[in-house]
């Protein structure tokens, strides 16, 4: 007897996508499912013609063959290594939330990891310069004191699950398929306590305010993470516990502003000491006062670098840099003589003592002058 086309097997035309096989597959296959019609060798034949085919047409390499050639392109023994794989995963992918997904961690009887926590922590930006070492308090879960984290009452132990005797899942026969399944009694664990420990209730873990110290390392930028090991919650019945994880945040720092392991500060500076030059100091985060010379002339928003004097790196022994913006400050309530110091000044000012504004308004001078 000729093999039916896999299209029409399928209920779908030859352009279906993989979505649209999947659905069909899917459909087909839940209404001739042998447990459906038990005893009736049609339906199981149907099944196993439907899982054939979309064997063949979910995957795109066996699908471009047969659509060439047909079903001579799988003929002896062409294209279909893998095929009890393959039925493996149609199978998993039909049925897999009904029998639960495998694999479960904690490891051991009974045993189950326990959660990683998460802790947000403020720093100021001179302890992330000098680092720190803070002291947290966190409610969590701990190993029980009373059982020792087995979740039996002591002078007890769990015992092996009887549903399951210990493997912590269970087989049922579905058709032609064997169907494993997490056992009901045990929930997995392959164990079952008899006798619970009073004081967590067979858990293995009481929930307890817990003090940590925290080393914070010179150099951590905002949104750093620390990751400890071990000092997440406890697991369940002994199980391993999870990690603590600290997020670090740098608060906004009134007269720096950082960027990576640089920063950056704006000082105001009078119109006289712009003009004529000079210095000044300024203290950094190391605590050490810093001269600044200021060049004759500067001008508004001009940088001044001090090397060295920034952030330092994590895990190195570089330090970034300190760049002053100089910000020329306008004087305000004048007294009359200084007005008229001013307005001397601008009488007797020039394209030398101010080149910006004067070849400002000359190329605007000859801009109009052009279009006119």
């Amino acid at each position: 007897m000729s093999k039916r086309d896999f299209y029409e097997v399928l209920g779908v035309a030859r352009t279906a996508n993989d979505a649209e096989l999947k659905a069909a597959f899917r459909k087909a296959a839940m209404q001739c499912h042998p447990d459906r019609h038990p005893g009736d060798k049609q339906a199981e034949t149907r099944f196993k013609e439907l899982n054939e085919a979309y064997q063949h047409l979910s995957d795109g390499q066996k699908r471009a063959a047969y659509d060439r050639h047909g079903h001579a392109a799988f003929e002896h023994g062409g294209l279909n290594d893998g095929f009890a794989s393959s039925m493996a995963d149609i199978f998993d992918d039909l049925f897999g939330d009904f029998v639960g997904r495998r694999g479960r961690s904690g490891g051991g009887a009974g045993k189950e990891r326990g959660g990683d926590l998460r802790y947000n922590l403020d720093i100021t930006l001179e302890e992330a310069f000098h680092g720190k070492t803070a002291t947290i308090k966190l409610p969590t879960s701990v190993t029980c004191e009373g059982c020792a984290g087995s979740g039996a009452q002591p002078g007890s132990k769990p015992i092996a699950c009887k549903t399951c005797a210990g493997h912590g899942r269970v087989r049922a026969q579905q058709g032609f398929f064997a169907i494993e399944r997490t056992c009901p009694s045990c929930g997995g664990r392959g164990v079952t306590i008899e006798n619970p420990c009073q004081l967590c209730g067979g858990a293995g873990r009481v929930t307890r305010e817990r003090t940590l110290s925290i080393s914070v390392p010179s150099g951590v930028e905002d949104g750093t993470r620390i990751r400890l090991s071990g000092e997440g919650e406890a697991g369940l019945r002994g199980g391993a516990s999870g990690d603590l994880y600290i997020f670090l945040a740098v608060k906004p720092h009134p007269v720096f502003q950082r960027d990576g392991a640089d920063l950056y500060c704006r000082v105001p500076i009078s119109m006289v000491r712009a003009a004529l030059g000079g210095e000044f100091t300024v203290r950094t985060l190391d605590g050490v006062d810093s001269l600044v010379r200021i060049p004759e002339g500067v001008q508004s928003g001009h940088q001044l670098r001090l090397r060295g004097k920034g952030m330092p790196v994590l895990r190195s022994r570089d330090f970034g840099d300190l760049y002053i913006q100089a910000m020329v400050e306008t004087p305000q309530s004048l007294t009359r003589r200084q007005r008229e110091l001013l307005a001397e000044f601008e009488a007797e000012s020039s394209h030398k003592t101010q080149p910006e504004s004067s070849g400002f308004f000359a190329k605007m001078k000859e801009f109009f002058e052009g279009l006119s």
